[in-house]
């Protein structure tokens, strides 16, 4: 009982400074994911055994550049375009049964694209034509929170086949399909408040989201047993690290980018 209280005190305090950043501007939003990142880089570096600091610089330097300063498609393009060669390699990393050692240079593209990536471009999600949609990414947010909890309350309740039990033996096939109905459920009831897409493309959305979020949750799974962790860290009683609280929204957010530039939203 107080295991689950302090929980639920972090994820109100969590989901208070989240809801509190995006509807106080656009500027704290920005910021308060620029220290998210930095958070997730140095438990990213702490956990893989990363010795140099020059990651912290290479990833400050990406942001403050394509937050700030990029106005053209083409530099964005290559982001992603690299940022999603980079997940694609991890999944293959994921899906490989090995407990590969990378090299540092691997490692340092690896936090720069994979965390820094997904980082940027979760902040540059909201935005388009100068506009900040509030709603659109809280929608994003929404569909990542429905789908964890109730993945994690179908498969407690109904689960009984392993989804990757070498990576996450408490994952079910069965909590992985409840997440996924009820965060289109959900979706179908966002398309009503944001509609800045459709309903059919909120459904999409939602899928690409539920899908490349539960991979990264694996991945980042996957991260932690090869060096022999629990959590990422601690600095989120009950939770663990901010890796473990954004890992799914990380993974997510270049798909999720992506997915939005071909319903031509972002610019």
């Amino acid at each position: 009982m107080k295991e689950l209280l302090r929980r639920s005190i972090t994820g109100l305090v969590y989901v208070i400074l989240l809801l509190s950043t995006v509807f106080l501007s656009s500027d704290a939003f920005d910021f308060l994911f620029m220290v998210f990142g930095l958070a997730c880089l140095y438990e990213f570096k702490r956990i893989v055994q990363i010795k140099t600091y020059y990651l912290f610089i290479a990833y400050l330097a990406l942001w403050w550049y394509f937050i700030y300063l990029v106005k053209d498609d083409l530099p964005i393009l290559v982001l992603l375009i690299i940022t999603i060669l980079v997940d694609v390699a991890l999944l293959v990393y994921l899906f490989s049964g090995k407990k590969r050692l990378f090299s540092s240079v691997q490692q340092f593209v690896i936090s720069v694209f994979y965390i820094g990536g997904g980082c940027i471009f979760l902040t540059m999600i909201p935005y388009n034509d100068n506009e900040f949609a509030k709603f659109l990414i809280m929608g994003i947010f929404i569909l990542i929170w429905v789908n964890d909890s109730f993945a994690y309350l179908v498969g407690k309740t109904l689960g009984r086949t392993k989804l990757y039990p070498s990576v996450s033996p408490k994952k079910t096939v069965e909590g992985s399909l409840g997440g996924l109905i009820f965060a289109l459920i959900a979706a179908y009831f966002l398309a009503r408040y944001e509609p800045r897409i459709d309903t059919v493309q909120w459904l999409i959305l939602a899928l690409v989201i539920v899908i490349a979020g539960g991979l990264g949750d694996l991945l980042q799974s996957k991260f932690k047993r090869v060096a022999g962790v629990k959590d990422s860290g601690a600095i989120l009683p009950g939770h663990g690290g901010m890796w473990d609280r954004l890992d799914s929204l990380i993974f997510a957010a270049p798909f999720a980018y992506l997915t939005l530039k071909l319903f031509s939203y972002v610019s």
